[in-house]
C-alpha cells in the first residue's frame, strides 16, 4: 500500500539531514535567546572536543576534521571573546594546550539545558501522535554503520 505522505517515500538521507537541520535551527534560536548569540554550531562542538583536559590546535584540528591553521583561527576567534584560553602544555616544549574558560563552562551548561528541554517537547509531541523519539532506531544504524566505535560529529554541513 503506498502511503500518501510524501515524507515517507523520501529518502532516508534527506530525511536524517532535514531532520537535524530543523533541529539544530530551534537549538540555536533557543540559545540565540538565553544570550548565546555569538556562537555558531561548530563553536559547540569545539568545545565538546576541549572538555575535560583540553587539547592543542593540532589535536582540535584532527578532531574536527579541519586543518591546524583553520583549528587555530577558531581558536583566536574564542580566545579573544573569553570561551577558551591557552596555557603552556604539560609536555613542555612551544605547544600549547587550549582549554575551556568558565564561560565556555556556563555556556555547556545551558546549552545542555536547553538541548534536554527540546528534545522533551518533541517527545511530547511524538508521544501525542502515538510515536517515540526513534532513539534506539538511530543508534542502532549509527552501530549499523560505524561499529562500536563513534566517529566525532564534525561540521561538514
Amino acid at each position: 500500500m503506498e502511503t500518501r505522505d510524501p515524507l515517507e517515500r523520501t529518502e532516508l538521507t534527506f530525511l536524517l539531514g532535514i531532520t537535524f537541520q530543523l533541529v539544530l535551527s530551534e537549538f540555536v534560536s533557543r540559545l540565540d535567546a538565553a544570550g548565546y548569540d555569538d556562537l555558531r554550531p561548530v563553536h559547540g562542538l569545539v568545545f565538546q572536543a576541549l572538555r575535560g583536559p583540553g587539547a592543542t590546535s593540532s589535536e582540535l584540528g584532527e578532531h574536527l576534521g579541519v586543518t591546524k591553521q583553520a583549528a587555530g583561527q577558531i581558536i583566536d576567534d574564542l580566545e579573544e571573546r573569553g570561551y577558551v584560553e591557552r596555557r603552556p602544555h604539560p609536555a613542555g616544549g612551544r605547544r600549547k594546550l587550549v582549554v575551556l574558560t568558565s564561560k565556555a563552562l556556563d555556556h555547556l551548561a545551558v546549552a545542555g539545558r536547553i538541548l534536554h528541554e527540546l528534545e522533551a517537547q518533541l517527545a511530547d509531541r511524538l508521544q501525542e501522535a502515538g510515536l517515540q523519539l526513534p532513539r534506539t532506531e538511530l543508534a542502532a544504524l549509527v552501530r549499523a554503520l560505524a561499529g562500536n566505535s563513534i566517529p566525532p560529529l564534525r561540521p561538514v554541513w
